[in-house]
């Protein structure tokens, strides 16, 4: 996988942003741990989450989660991460449904709390860990052929 990023144009991605939300009724440390169960744990210590206390629409408190990845090699490891750990299913669905998962330049994948808390990733659509990664060319046809060449898409 690593000879791959070599043969790409030096950097095809710019960053990665990572958000989750804690709310009220979740253990906050049990969801910090499934959103570090998608990181690449050698990479743990290049990744700061900025911690925001916001308020529900019914006053209930969530806390938001989010970090700004820029480091090349913290980049690559994570999708590596993404790229080995996703299901050839999940794959499929995201290359079949990838007009709905990309805009302006950026992919967006939503993975399962629940599933990354036992160290598993897994595509969702409710109370996910978002992952939006950044792309240096904006055409999908581009970043297709990007995501086909880093595994993580079929």
């Amino acid at each position: 996988m690593k000879r791959l990023w070599h043969v790409l144009s030096q950097r095809p991605i710019a960053y990665i942003d990572i958000r989750f939300f804690a709310h009220a009724t979740e253990d906050l440390d049990k969801v910090v741990k499934a959103a570090q169960n998608v990181l690449p744990s050698n990479h743990m210590e290049d990744i700061a989450f900025n911690k925001s206390n916001l308020r529900g629409h019914y006053g209930n408190p969530i806390t938001l989660f989010e970090a700004k990845i820029k480091n090349k090699e913290t980049i690559r490891a994570l999708v590596d991460n993404l790229s080995s750990h996703l299901s050839e299913l999940d794959k499929e669905t995201l290359s079949r449904e990838i007009n709905l998962h990309v805009e302006k330049g950026r992919l967006y994948i939503r993975l399962d709390k629940q599933a990354a808390l036992q160290g598993r990733l897994k595509l969702c659509t409710s109370d996910p860990i978002r992952i939006c990664i950044r792309f240096r060319k904006t055409k999908i046809e581009d970043i297709i052929k990007t995501c086909r060449e880093l595994g993580m898409l079929p």
